[in-house]
């Protein structure tokens, strides 16, 4: 299904299937760890996501640089990959997906990062419609674009 979600990226290097399988095979180990998947009506996966907890002095946050203790003091909830597939886009599901991840979770916050020119910026007018607002950048690979970090109340409904 990830190759279906991100293929037109799959030729750049932090797009390739290994590399996002090293990444879930790692974030899948960490505490907290969740994920999300939809279906169609015949059974066929057509969406994800995933995050687990993080903890102040966690990577995530030394990748973002200086951010709000109010944020990075208590656990919070990083969404790490969240897709779904080209016909299902636009339809809500992506929204549904986010949505199930983060019902019942424990964290006070839920945090994210997205390419800011992913669809021209609208990728991150729709988190944004969501509730969430940027906090900072970050890197996270070489391979990586710049990303914008950004977080939301896990209570709130955007």
């Amino acid at each position: 299904m990830y190759a279906k979600v991100r293929e037109p990226l799959l030729h750049l290097p932090n797009y390739t299937v290994p590399a996002f399988a090293e990444r879930l095979a790692r974030h899948g180990g960490e505490p907290g760890f969740e994920a999300v998947l939809a279906f169609d009506a015949e059974g066929r996966p057509v969406g994800y996501a995933y995050g687990n907890t993080v903890e102040s002095g966690d990577r995530w946050w030394k990748r973002i640089g200086a951010v709000d203790p109010a944020f990075t003091g208590a656990p919070t909830l990083a969404l790490k990959e969240i897709g779904v597939t080209v016909p299902h886009r636009g339809t809500g599901l992506a929204r549904r997906v986010h949505d199930k991840l983060l019902a019942g979770r424990s964290e006070a916050y839920a945090s994210l990062m997205v390419n800011a020119s992913a669809g021209d910026g609208k990728v991150r007018r729709v988190y944004e419609s969501w509730g969430y607002e940027a906090i900072g950048t970050s890197r996270p690979s070489p391979e990586s674009p710049v990303l914008t970090a950004m977080i939301r109340p896990i209570g709130s409904d955007g």
